[in-house]
């Protein structure tokens, strides 16, 4: 798995220029306010501005036994403050920027974003640094990423009632940022390696560095470059960088395959779990996708509306997946069921929602997919 840039598929895409006036934190006062270009933010009283010496003595110098997490943005390093709480410091490396106003630019965008986040499915910041750097202190996840508990090597299997109760966790936060934080904000890069367990398995969306705004008058936004982890990008997104609310709800199709089936969204050999998946969910053939650590040791129901709900989440057309309180709703069984037709292919029956008989069929997505896939992993 990568984050990689990509230049869009479909030229004339307007860019957006980013704000040369940013600045730099230059006051050491948490009652401040930071610029952060288009919005104004005042840190929250209880967030402690760190100096680059308290965050070094933490991490013991940045070391490479506390590291715990490494992207293409950022490194995260597990901390140890004097009163001995421990943290996770998160560094922005993001080398590959020249212009350092955009790099600050991206770290104010991203603590602005964070400040007006309150949630209990929401990464808790307890403080920032710009001080020999820029970084984000967060409170620390006892468990880690869910990529290192559902993948990790130790031989150790994520019991089906943490997994589904994880699904709806991302899935109530989502929401919440989409639809009842002070403003939309869209993730851009829901992944497994950016949700934290904690102590009680509880999970906590992190890592908005990619995270955009996006006004209530703007039905989308289109960005440049294209930045995320391939394997989890919305197709409308990949091939010409359009950005909305239901670009997250695609990636948490993925991400709730991942709990069903114990795969990755990228394995070894660059198969796609959507491509995998994909025929399976349209049979709703539990036995060949469910996990099959698992055993028999799921809730049948719960795992039907965890597979209708990917399903319905994947969808190559941007208007006709869910929006995110849809979903929770469609995890628990309420609101009613998603209109589904059937066919029968093969003596077998296929369960197909109505856009599937449109010209832009599932397997045209499907090849796109791979097309994208051999253009970026070459």
């Amino acid at each position: 798995m990568r984050r990689f840039s990509a230049i869009p598929l479909l030229l004339g895409n307007e860019i957006s220029k980013r704000n040369s006036r940013r600045k730099l934190i230059r006051n050491r006062s948490a009652d401040d306010e930071i610029d952060c270009g288009d919005v104004v933010v005042t840190p929250k009283p209880s967030w402690r501005n760190f100096t680059h010496a308290e965050l070094s003595a933490a991490t013991d110098d940045f070391s490479p036994e506390r590291l715990i997490g490494k992207g293409g943005h950022a490194e995260v390093y597990k901390g140890t403050l004097p009163d001995g709480q421990i943290v996770a410091v998160k560094r922005i490396t993001k080398k590959e920027k020249k212009d350092e106003n955009n790099r600050v630019g991206d770290f104010l965008t991203e603590l602005g974003i964070i400040a007006h986040i309150n949630h209990p499915n929401a990464a808790k910041l307890i403080g920032f640094s710009s001080d020999g750097g820029l970084h984000l202190v967060l409170q620390f996840s006892t468990h880690g990423s869910l990529a290192s508990v559902l993948h990790g090597a130790n031989g150790s299997v994520l019991d089906w009632k943490i997994r589904f109760r994880v699904a709806i966790g991302v899935a109530e936060g989502l929401g919440y940022l989409h639809c009842e934080c002070q403003r939309r904000i869209i993730h851009r890069d829901i992944t497994a390696s950016n949700i934290l367990l904690t102590e009680d398995y509880e999970p906590q969306i992190s890592d908005f560095g990619l995270a955009k705004w996006l006004p209530e008058k703007w039905v989308h936004h289109v960005v440049h470059p294209i930045e995320g982890t391939f394997g989890y990008m919305a197709p409308e997104y990949f091939m010409h960088g359009v950005v909305d609310e239901k670009t997250d709800v695609f990636a948490f199709g993925v991400l709730l395959l991942e709990l069903i089936t114990g795969r990755r969204a990228l394995d070894s050999s660059r198969q796609s779990l959507v491509m995998w998946a994909k025929p399976l969910l349209e049979m709703n053939n539990v036995k060949d996708i469910a996990d099959p650590r698992l055993g028999d040791a799921y809730d049948m129901g719960e795992m039907k509306r965890a597979m209708l709900t990917a399903l319905s989440c994947l969808h190559h057309l941007p208007n006709m997946r869910p929006n995110m309180i849809r979903v929770v709703q469609l995890l628990r069984g309420e609101g009613g069921q998603v209109e589904l037709k059937q066919k029968t292919m093969g003596g077998r029956t296929i369960i197909l929602d109505a856009c599937d008989l449109e010209d832009y069929t599932n397997t045209t997505y499907l090849n796109d997919l791979n097309r994208h896939m051999q253009l970026v992993l070459e």
